[in-house]
């Protein structure tokens, strides 16, 4: 019989909408069985959505309301691992299924609560939070990127569930941390709430610098500092900010009027590699290229192709020269092209496309489910898989009503044994061997290194990535790492790169297949080194199955292009952007690279077995449109809110302006009905929708924000006043020289890091998302200067002195890329 990876974990899902369905989902898409505990009536969310999020599941009806069924509801966590809920703080306690009741049926048991806002927040816990709510009060509206800044378009309306995902990717890791640690700490009461863990997500929209050096902004930066700077009014127009745009990252228009994108401006060789693809050899030849870690004062040029961006002096030449080729051939063949060379780069598309793409359906990024109510329904595939595992391409649909084997799960035994009582961090001593770089790989081990895990960094001696990406992003994304530097063409670099894959339980790798191969890692050649070996790779568009794209590189904005976030972002595929914010999918995707590794871990603990868990930039791209990311033969239009207008979905969720400033109204439950309390709208109740935006925007107008939030309290409608995400960092600010940072503390937090080593100090968002009961989170210490540890790490795996001496002269390792930590 056919084992997956989690096929002997059972979950209660109690959870509603997003964020604790999709948990449910990513546990059921790797094995586990679980089960949906349904309210009378069914689901809440009654869309499409519902059963795609119930893929793999059973389902029961439970009344929690009645002791009948709160009975059933203790005897089924008698004899369950995992419980999930998405309730506001206190509900399952006045329920009688609290965490502490529930350790007391099952001493065993992890619990994962995922509400809007921590419980610990007295001015937020009570609230509604709903998605857009989440995001008002984050920031996640305003200053929705440099673009929409230029063109003084603020706030905008996005209908991506940006928290919903990062929090589903933050409680499906540490639920399974958790799990794996039971025998060490025993059960577990896990809280993550969603805002903390969107602004974790955004976490390098919040990062701050000091004495940030000018030679890291783009130029739509530099625009932006000049207009604040002069009193100039933000008003460009959408064909004006092409004058800012970097030619290696941007949309370019083909022969048939299709958007293709390029990423290329960072990895030393892709700049080139795009030029010559488009066949501008010559052009290539021509431009100024140099060690990108010299200080601007010891520049040969004022730019160096190697760097971003592109100097002021040959933006203009080398777009144009790009336009032109673009324009001679179609789209999907420059796209073939590109992927030949190894050259980052992708056409739009929108999400209806992407669901029925070629490559998204033969690599499972796609799935076709058979499904009683809809037929052959195409749905996001899985988010993290480990390879080999057949039953990642393999779904059943969402379940009918009661379908759950009831009678068969209470003939078993309830679950009495107890586990440890330990309180240490759940990946404690696990050794991790990151070989990533930029920001998705990166994230993966810098995350586990909260949890307890040592994690040692491998880059090479001569830097292959600009110091914005391995230095400004690599602050949060190689934070807590000890880093080694190797040259691996070299005998003596492969020689210690093998100890240490050897000293490793775990290694991390942001690469295609043909990389991984290329670097003796596939499953194969791990198996011979050590059959318990786990290899966490991410890649652009790879799947549990091989397709057309699967060895084509990519970044975040790539993944955003092919999947439709750009597209619907920027309003239709003559104005397509970037959704906003930084590695928007590049921390989903190592959040999700996490949860992967978490399936692994089990199954390692049960069968002795290592191998590759996997994640993807275009399967993190599924998850941020998980509401939307389903069609079938009469599937409703994709009409959700697109474009740069975009203020809300309907009247009963939108931004409005009150009398002080801008609000979320957000009453998608109760519509009409949160309206009709209030005597100010009297005489909207009736009104047709499409009317109702204008006259509820006036009535709104008349009062202040604080009047609103007032007059829908205690309801499940609510006001909430749009934050920045800039204004959220500031309020919770705690300087590391305190010594007392709180990470319990409110909803956020955020660490001044005063005493750097870099020698200025940073903010950095806290990690502060997954909050345990019992086990211990630790601030990861400072990214160190690259190189700083290869002494010390060569020295643990056996290298003498002499010989470390002998490998620095030969160049085959190295323990510096540059003089100053930051290069100015």
């Amino acid at each position: 019989m056919t084992t997956r990876p989690l096929d002997y974990i059972r979950v209660l899902d109690f959870g509603q909408y997003l964020a604790g369905p999709l948990v449910g989902m990513m546990l059921a898409d790797m094995g586990a069985e679980v089960i949906r505990i349904d309210p009378p009536g069914g689901p809440r969310l009654k869309e499409p959505t519902t059963d795609m999020l119930s893929r793999g599941k059973s389902a029961l009806t439970l009344d929690l309301k009645n002791e009948a069924g709160l009975a059933t509801a203790r005897d089924l966590a008698a004899r369950a691992d995992v419980v999930i809920e998405n309730f506001r703080p206190g509900v399952m306690e006045r329920l009688g299924l609290g965490p502490k009741a529930l350790r007391e049926i099952n001493p065993r048991i992890v619990s994962l609560s995922l509400p809007g806002f921590a419980s610990t927040d007295p001015a937020l816990a009570d609230l509604p939070a709903w998605e857009a709510v989440i995001a008002a009060r984050t920031g996640h509206f305003t200053d929705m990127g440099l673009n929409r800044r230029l063109m003084g378009i603020n706030p905008s309306f996005t209908p991506l569930t940006l928290a919903s995902a990062y929090g589903a990717a933050f409680g499906a890791m540490a639920v399974q941390f958790a799990l794996l640690a039971r025998d060490r700490n025993g059960g577990e009461h896990i809280e993550v709430p969603l805002a903390s863990s969107l602004l974790e997500g955004l976490v390098y929209n919040c990062e701050q610098i000091e004495d940030y050096p000018e030679r890291y902004k783009s130029p739509r930066e530099v625009e932006l500092d000049r207009r604040t700077a002069a009193g100039l009014p933000m008003n460009l127009g959408f064909s004006e900010l092409e004058e800012f745009l970097d030619p290696f990252y941007r949309t370019y228009t083909c022969a048939d009027g299709r958007g293709f994108y390029v990423v290329a401006g960072s990895v030393k060789t892709h700049p080139r590699r795009v030029l010559e693809t488009l066949g501008l050899k010559k052009l290539a030849d021509e431009l100024p290229d140099f060690d990108a870690y010299l200080d601007t004062r010891d520049w040969p040029d004022e730019w160096s192709l190697r760097n971003y961006p592109v100097g002021e002096r040959d933006r203009e030449r080398v777009s144009s020269a790009m336009k032109a080729a673009f324009l001679t051939k179609p789209s999907f063949e420059w796209e073939a092209l590109f992927g030949a060379a190894k050259a980052p780069a992708t056409a739009q598309r929108f999400s209806k496309e992407w669901l029925a793409d070629a490559h998204a359906l033969a690599s499972g990024l796609v799935l076709e489910v058979d499904d009683p109510r809809y037929g052959k329904m195409r749905q996001m595939g899985n988010v993290a898989w480990l390879a080999g595992d057949a039953g990642a391409l393999q779904k059943s649909p969402g379940p009918e009503p009661d379908s759950a084997p009831l009678s068969d799960i209470l003939a078993e035994v309830p679950r009495t044994a107890a586990g440890g009582d330990g309180e240490g961090g759940w990946l404690e001593g696990l050794k991790v061997l990151d070989l990533t770089n930029v920001i998705a790989g990166p994230t993966i081990g810098s995350t586990l290194a909260r949890y307890g895990a040592q994690v040692t960094s491998v880059q090479p001696v001569d830097p292959s990535v600009d110091p914005w990406n391995t230095v400004v992003f690599g602050l949060h994304a190689h934070r807590g790492k000890k880093s080694v530097l190797l040259n691996l063409r070299s005998d003596d670099g492969q020689l210690a790169l093998r100890r240490l894959i050897e000293a490793s339980d775990v290694i991390t790798m942001n690469g295609t297949d043909e990389q991984r191969d290329a670097l003796g890692l596939s499953e194969a050649q791990l198996a011979a080194i050590n059959p318990r070996l786990i290899l966490v790779q991410l890649d652009a568009f790879g799947g549990p199955a091989r397709g057309p794209k699967s060895d084509h590189l990519g970044y975040d904005d790539l993944a955003q292009a092919a999947t439709g976030v750009m597209v619907r972002f920027g309003g239709g595929m003559q104005t397509p952007e970037e959704h906003a914010h930084f590695g928007t999918i590049d921390v989903l995707t190592g959040f999700c690279a996490c949860v992967a590794l978490g399936a692994a871990l089990l199954r390692l603990e049960k069968t002795g077995k290592g191998g590759i868990a996997r994640a993807a930039l275009a399967g993190a791209g599924n998850l941020i449109q998980a509401q939307l990311m389903y069609d079938f033969d009469g599937r409703a239009a994709f009409d959700e809110p697109a474009g740069r207008e975009a203020l809300g979905w309907g009247p009963f969720y939108h931004c409005y302006r009150a009398a002080d400033g801008w609000m979320f109204f957000a009453a998608p439950s109760e519509g009409r009905e949160a309206l009709a309390r209030l005597p100010e709208f009297a005489d909207l109740v009736a009104m047709p929708e499409v009317e109702m935006v204008a006259a509820i925007s006036q009535q709104f107008a008349t009062r202040n924000v604080a009047y609103w939030s007032q007059a829908f309290a205690g309801t499940s409608s609510t006001v909430m006043p749009l934050g920045s995400l800039h204004d959220t960092r500031d309020a919770v600010l705690q300087p590391e020289s305190d010594d007392r940072i709180d990470l319990t503390r409110g909803t956020f937090s955020v660490i001044r890091h005063d005493q750097h080593p870099m020698g200025r100090w940073c903010d950095l968002v806290a990690p502060n998302a997954v909050r345990p009961a019992r086990a211990a989170i630790t601030i990861p210490g400072p990214m160190p200067k690259y190189g700083a540890d290869t002494r010390l790490v060569l020295g643990e795996i056996g290298f003498s002195r002499n010989q470390i001496d002998a490998m620095i002269a030969s160049g085959a390792i190295a323990e510096s890329w540059s003089g100053k930590y930051l290069p100015e």
